[in-house]
C-alpha cells in the first residue's frame, strides 16, 4: 500500500512539474516572437519613394494587349521584375498565380529586359501567358532595379504603395501588408509600434 502511495505522490509531483515546463516554454515562446519581427520585403532606397507617383509607362505586353503604368486605374498594380535565368524567379511564379488568382484588387504585371525571342520562350516554357509580360529596359530603370526578384506595388491612384526585393511569399505578402496599414513598409509598421 505504501508503494502504491509514493507511486501517486510521484506522478502528482511530476505532473505539476511537466506543467511548470510547459508554461515556461509557452512563455520564452512568446518572448521570441515578439523580438523576432517579421521579415518584409527588402526596401530599396534608390529610385522613386513610397508615397510618391510612379513614372507613367505604356507598354506593350509579349502575352498581348497594353500595359499602363502610372495613371488612374481600377485596381492596384504589382510589376514583379524577374529573369528566364533567376532561379528565385521561377520559384515565385506558382506564387504569382496563386496572388492573382485570389486578390480580386490587384493586378499582377511581369517585367524584365533583354532580348524578347528569351522572354517569349520563357513565356512559353513557364506557362506565362496568363499574366500581362512586358520587356523595358527604360522601367526597370525608372525603379533602379538592381537585383532580381524585385516588386513595385502601385496604388489606384497612381502612387508607389510598396517595394522591395521578394523572395518569398511571406516577402510578398509583407508588400500587401504594408499597403493595407498605409505604411511604407512591415519594418516601418513595426517601429511605428514600438514606439
Amino acid at each position: 500500500m505504501t508503494a502504491l502511495y509514493f507511486a501517486v505522490i510521484f506522478l502528482f509531483v511530476a505532473v505539476i512539474l511537466l506543467g511548470f515546463a510547459f508554461f515556461m516554454l509557452s512563455r520564452q515562446i512568446g518572448i521570441l516572437f515578439e523580438r523576432i519581427a517579421p521579415m518584409g520585403a527588402l526596401v530599396n532606397e534608390s529610385g522613386p519613394k513610397v508615397g510618391e507617383k510612379t513614372p507613367k509607362f505604356s507598354l506593350t505586353s509579349l502575352t498581348g494587349g497594353n500595359v499602363e503604368i502610372g495613371d488612374q486605374q481600377e485596381k492596384a498594380k504589382l510589376v514583379f521584375f524577374l529573369s528566364p535565368t533567376c532561379p528565385i524567379c521561377k520559384k515565385m511564379l506558382p506564387i504569382l498565380r496563386s496572388t492573382q488568382s485570389s486578390e480580386d484588387w490587384v493586378d499582377v504585371v511581369l517585367a524584365s529586359d533583354g532580348e524578347v525571342d528569351k522572354h517569349l520562350r520563357f513565356i512559353e516554357h513557364a506557362d506565362l501567358k496568363s499574366f500581362p509580360y512586358v520587356v523595358s529596359t527604360e522601367l526597370g530603370l525608372a525603379y533602379r532595379v538592381s537585383r532580381l526578384p524585385f516588386a513595385v506595388l502601385i496604388g489606384q491612384d497612381g502612387t508607389i504603395r510598396a517595394k522591395g526585393l521578394i523572395n518569398s511569399r511571406e516577402q510578398l505578402e509583407s508588400l500587401f501588408n504594408a499597403h493595407d496599414n498605409n505604411v511604407s513598409s512591415i519594418q516601418n509598421y513595426i517601429d511605428l509600434q514600438q514606439s
